[in-house]
């Protein structure tokens, strides 16, 4: 009996499920392996975020289907942070639309909005989700290499007219998840007069712009003069308030968009659990401090790791934002075959920058999810097997 589709044959197994073989085997063997892999915070909430869930979860009618847009306060508190940290005035009604996590939302968004071959422009090395919509809703990916010469942006002048011809959206990720590069406003200016240019909806995806350091504050497409009209920004708290697991994001900007977003997810699920959206509502809306200190956290590990690499010879930018380093691999090493040689040898979990696309060969990415104590003793692993400035003795 065939069990699966045409569609799902032609997507291989995800390289974390292999990931995650390996490091079972090593420690069925009762190896030590340090996750740098997965960028999934390790601290948790502030405390009222969980008493707010706490409270929520206690009441015996919260546990019921609740509105496919949520709570207005929910929104209302999606607006007030729009406007607190971007001065971006947003409407909650039409322009913000509560999402379980962004990852759900930007999947979705593809399949509502694009026809089978319809052009996607996406960025390489990127998320792989912009990538798999794309091949879901039959769509043609064309992919927008992003080099260190450019410092990690798409030369969106050199897309060839023929696939502009037929494109429909632009993916937009920054700070960037793998390559952790960050962007000013001026660029944002450029891609939304590009989007309106060749008539693209452009997708933002601002998962990490709270995750910031060393003063640098990340900005939102929508405070582009008029990027309403051609943008939908997504956001999370998985990473910007440790909720990862929780499942809880918003997408917001351009009403049309957002409509058909809405439609599909109507079809699509039943909706979010209450106590979690009033979880997320306080969230939103509470004392943010915590978020500053928090980043203080992860600066320090950030630096314990660049000085790390740099003193084993790898020449890894400094980020000022997300929560990962996109490290080169030494020479005459592949992505892949440098990550399972630390894998196997040091039992220090990383990801191949293969797997974001073929810009992402030659390099890794290092998460810094974990406590100072087991990033210092992974950098100690790894040195022993880069040993200092050149080569490597594996």
């Amino acid at each position: 009996m065939k069990t699966n589709s045409e569609r799902m044959r032609s997507f291989p197994d995800h390289f974390f499920v292999e990931l995650n073989s390996r490091i079972q085997e090593l420690k069925a063997r009762d190896k030590d392996v340090i996750r740098l892999d997965i960028g999934s915070p390790d601290l948790p909430p502030a405390p009222e975020i969980i008493e707010a869930l706490n409270r929520s979860a206690a009441h015996p009618d919260h546990h019921g289907y609740q509105p496919y847009r949520g709570p207005q306060e929910l929104r209302e508190a999606w607006a007030g942070m729009y406007q607190r940290l971007y001065q971006v005035k947003l409407d909650p009604d039409s322009e913000i639309l509560p999402l379980m996590g962004s990852k759900e939302g930007i999947f979705n968004l593809v399949m509502a909005s694009i026809d089978p071959g319809e052009v996607v422009l996406i960025p390489d090395p990127g998320y792989f989700t912009y990538d798999r919509a794309t091949r879901f809703a039959g769509g043609k990916p064309v992919y927008l290499p992003l080099l260190p010469d450019n410092n990690f942006l798409p030369e969106l002048g050199n897309i060839p007219e023929h696939h502009l011809k037929r494109a429909k959206m632009l993916w937009l990720n920054y700070p960037n998840n793998p390559t952790a590069a960050t962007v000013n406003l001026d660029f944002f200016r450029r891609a939304v007069a590009f989007a309106r240019q060749h008539d693209l909806l452009v997708c933002h995806d601002a998962a990490y712009t709270q995750v910031t350091y060393d003063g640098y504050q990340a900005p939102s497409i929508l405070q582009v003069a008029g990027a309403i009209d051609v943008a939908v920004e997504f956001n999370t708290l998985s990473k910007s308030h440790n909720m990862a697991g929780w499942r809880t994001g918003g997408a917001v900007g351009n009403s049309s968009a957002l409509q058909s977003l809405y439609t599909l997810k109507t079809n699509v699920d039943s909706g979010q659990f209450l106590p979690i959206m009033e979880a997320a509502t306080a969230a939103l809306t509470g004392d943010q401090g915590w978020l500053s200190d928090r980043n203080g956290i992860y600066q320090q590990r950030r630096d314990l790791v660049i000085e790390a690499l740099h003193g084993a010879g790898l020449n890894a930018r400094l980020p000022q934002g997300s929560l990962y380093i996109w490290c080169p691999v030494p020479a005459g090493w592949s992505s892949e075959s440098f990550t399972f040689a630390l894998l196997d040898q040091a039992h220090i979990s990383l990801t191949p920058g293969s797997i974001f696309g073929e810009h992402g060969e030659g390099f890794v990415r290092i998460s810094f999810t974990a406590p100072l104590e087991r990033l210092e003793e992974a950098m100690q692993r790894m040195i022993q097997v880069v040993p200092a400035p050149g080569g490597i003795k594996i």
